[in-house]
């Protein structure tokens, strides 16, 4: 059985778990990290060097990076579905899985940090402007993506859907403030109807909090 290890408040595990949900795939969580600690054990840094969540081990296959994991259980469990054969049908959501990674994530977890991470007494509001002024152009563009399509590369949900949308709970729950951007609402409304993004991704951070 697919084995996990990951909290659930954290959003790359979160990920892990909604192309989990979406793919039906029989498996275990394991909360480590944050409050649950025992990343630094011998056994976790077997697994994974960085000690760092998510990681799976799947039938004495380890993969980390959730991307990676991602990519991995999709071409593994559903092959011709998220999975596409056709090298050139994957490249765009490669493509928007990387740009997750590389431009929008660091901008997301920056103001995560400041906003939320952060106790109220000790916030730089100056720096949480500046930092929400750069993440709220990356969801603009998103908002511009998606005027021509249903999900990011088309009219039928990817791989670049999730590695994306999952950021948007905490994008519109997070008190920032937000351009009202229409085609990004309605992009995150399907989200909402899909029963993996609910249960695996709209949790409460609560927790998280500074």
């Amino acid at each position: 059985m697919l084995k996990v290890w990951g909290r659930a408040t954290s959003v790359n595990v979160q990920k892990v778990m909604w192309a989990v949900g979406e793919m039906g795939i029989a498996h275990e969580r394991i909360d480590v990290g944050g409050r649950f600690g025992s990343l630094a054990t011998p056994a976790f840094l077997a697994l994974n060097p960085n000690g760092r969540i998510p990681t799976i081990e799947d039938d004495g296959v380890v993969v980390w990076e959730s991307n990676a994991i991602v990519r991995y259980l999709a071409a593994r469990y559903d092959e011709g579905g998220l999975w596409a054969r056709d090298p050139g049908a994957r490249a765009p959501a490669d493509a928007w899985m990387d740009w997750m990674q590389t431009t929008l994530a660091p901008d997301f977890y920056g103001v995560f940090w400041a906003v939320v991470r952060t106790p109220a007494d000790r916030q730089d509001r100056t720096a949480i402007k500046d930092l929400t002024a750069r993440l709220t152009s990356h969801y603009a563009l998103l908002d511009r993506r998606l005027a021509t399509r249903p999900y990011l590369v088309g009219d039928r949900f990817s791989l670049a859907d999730i590695a994306v949308g999952v950021t948007l709970y905490r994008y519109f729950e997070m008190e920032i403030d937000r351009p009202a951007l229409s085609t990004l609402q309605g992009w995150y409304k399907r989200l909402r109807e899909r029963p993996a993004f609910r249960d695996h991704v709209m949790i409460s951070f609560e927790e998280l909090r500074g």
